[in-house]
């Protein structure tokens, strides 16, 4: 009796052959992970993976403290990491570029702030995905995003100008853009947390916040 290829005989009765193992393609799990489940553009690191940013988001990096303090108004949809002292929040692509006359609109602008964005040509470290298990200084998700669906609907964006101004007249209602009070909600626990680490040396410089003009719509784009 002809065998089919892929069956064996053993006594009398035909079975599957043994499963080869899979070949290793080499690839580092970590970067196949992100570039499978959630088809994210990854780079290689002297540390290991990193995700591109200004491809499919940008990142909003504020020290951790203020990062926590503000964690409960944030979108509970928008993913957000954390990395050391570091917690990074994924704004829309092109966000980072909006970041400095945002700063000057809401009159942030004056006062130093650890407020840093990441745009196009960005890199920052993969966290460890749900699950995984990863050094104690690996970066890791604090809000994960969800494997198999798109990122950007969940994601703080400026949408148009009108809406920015919308919100300024209303004084902040339901119709501000994400990004706008996003921005304004982590310049002010960043403004907040400097002054809690500063409390206890002395002061060289006033860091008592500027009394705020009235808004003016936004002259950027």
């Amino acid at each position: 009796m002809a065998v089919a290829p892929g069956m064996v005989t053993t006594s009398g009765t035909t079975v599957p052959a043994p499963r080869q193992p899979l070949a290793d393609t080499g690839r580092d799990p970590l970067r196949q992970w992100y570039e499978d489940e959630l088809d994210w553009a990854t780079a290689a690191g002297p540390d290991g993976a990193l995700l591109r940013t200004g491809l499919r988001f940008d990142v909003l990096e504020v020290p951790a403290d203020a990062g926590f303090a503000m964690l409960r108004r944030l979108d509970p949809r928008s993913p957000v990491a954390v990395c050391g002292e570091t917690m990074r929040l994924l704004v829309a692509a092109g966000s980072a570029d909006e970041l400095p006359g945002l700063l000057d609109w809401l009159e942030w602008g004056a006062l130093p702030l650890d407020l840093v964005a990441v745009g196009a040509g960005g890199l920052i470290d993969a966290p460890t995905p749900p699950g995984w298990s990863g050094s104690q200084e690996a970066a890791v998700w604090v809000r994960p995003p969800e494997p198999g669906c798109e990122v950007e609907p969940v994601l703080p964006a400026l949408t148009t100008l009108t809406a920015v101004s919308t919100w300024s007249v209303v004084g902040g209602g339901g119709g501000a853009p994400d990004l706008v009070r996003l921005v304004d909600t982590a310049a002010t626990h960043c403004h907040r947390a400097r002054l809690r680490r500063g409390a206890a040396a002395p002061a060289t410089t006033s860091t008592k916040r500027p009394m705020r003009p009235s808004r003016q719509p936004l002259a950027f784009s």
